[in-house]
């Protein structure tokens, strides 16, 4: 496993973030707790998770199975970076939200990371990530909720996920005038097929030092072979229904996926493993996070640290899939 700095931090993490959305919806307790052996056996420190997963009626089983998988003990936690997430409402389905128990007010804040500490088994957690953007929450009153939790020991660095470049900027000036450290990560949607964050939020992370954490790097599974396995078996679960479904059946976008899987057949590689590389090869990244729901697709995923994309593959990989380029001149010119 290759390691690299969490962006301007001393932080040492592994090239790959291990994904636990599946861990209870798809996949059982046992299963999951092997993934996680089998990860962390193979150098993978950098765990992601999130309060709401699990979803439904079972928002916070995966932070569950996690915290049962750390009091099996034999160092587990200890050599985990363990980043989880707070925004969502973790109301049951079924009951109305009630007020202040959601987005990124400092009481909410508080009563999200302390219901995650509990679900965790763990009296810290390393990166504390922002899921989404609260346009009514003030940054002034966000830093202010996360030193005290920052101070009291109980959260180590602060991320972000799915903000914009101008969030970034607003959010780390406004933790400079306060003088905290401010984001260290930002978690976003980046893959070989959509390359937005190319415009503003990768150019916002390097230049204010956040590492960035792709979501999705297979694109819902149309970038690990869809439409080979559709020939062969009638397609993937990933893909066999919701947006994956509904944007394979667009021409253009099969067009694309079929000279991506020929490019990548021609170099005697595999999709998905590809994807994950081009990943690793662009600036700023940190690592993408994989989320396996069995350990035979966790070991396609460690074999893409090892694969190195020459400069031909990846100028074509660049015709298929053409970036927007940066802004303004993306929109502008």
């Amino acid at each position: 496993m290759e390691y690299t700095q969490l962006g301007r931090t001393g932080l040492k993490v592994s090239r790959l973030v291990l994904g636990t959305m599946n861990f209870g919806p798809q996949t059982n307790e046992p299963d999951s707790h092997t993934i996680m052996d089998a990860a962390l056996a193979a150098g993978v420190n950098f765990f992601d998770t999130a309060n709401v997963y699990g979803w439904g009626e079972n928002k916070g089983r995966t932070e569950e199975i996690v915290g049962s998988w750390f009091a099996k003990g034999g160092g587990r936690r200890d050599k985990t970076v363990l980043a989880t997430k707070g925004y969502a409402n973790m109301a049951p389905d079924g009951e109305a939200p009630w007020p202040n128990h959601d987005k990124l007010s400092a009481l909410n804040i508080r009563r999200s990371v302390e219901a995650s500490l509990r679900r965790l088994g763990t009296d810290h957690i390393d990166l504390y990530q922002f899921h989404h953007v609260d346009r009514a929450t003030p940054w002034d009153e966000i830093w202010q909720a996360m030193d005290v939790l920052v101070q009291q020991g109980k959260v180590l660095y602060v991320g972000s996920s799915n903000h914009a470049g101008w969030h970034l900027a607003r959010a780390n000036e406004t933790a400079a005038r306060r003088g905290s450290l401010g984001l260290v990560s930002e978690q976003c949607l980046y893959n070989l097929a959509e390359r937005r964050a190319e415009m503003e939020v990768v150019p916002a992370a390097e230049s204010y030092g956040l590492g960035v954490i792709p979501w999705s790097p297979l694109h819902g599974g149309l970038l690990g072979g869809a439409l080979r396995k559709e020939r062969e078996g009638g397609g993937s679960g990933r893909t066999a229904s919701g947006r994956a479904a509904t944007t394979l059946a667009d021409p253009a976008v099969r067009a694309q996926l079929e000279a991506y899987e020929n490019l990548v057949a021609e170099h005697g590689l595999e999709p998905g493993e590809v994807a994950l590389a081009w990943l690793l090869s662009r600036p700023g990244v940190t690592g993408p996070i994989v989320g396996p729901r069995t350990a035979g697709q966790l070991d396609s995923a460690l074999r893409a640290v090892e694969l190195r994309l020459g400069d031909e593959l990846l100028g074509a990989l660049d015709e298929i899939f053409p970036g927007p380029g940066p802004s303004p001149e993306a929109f502008a010119w």
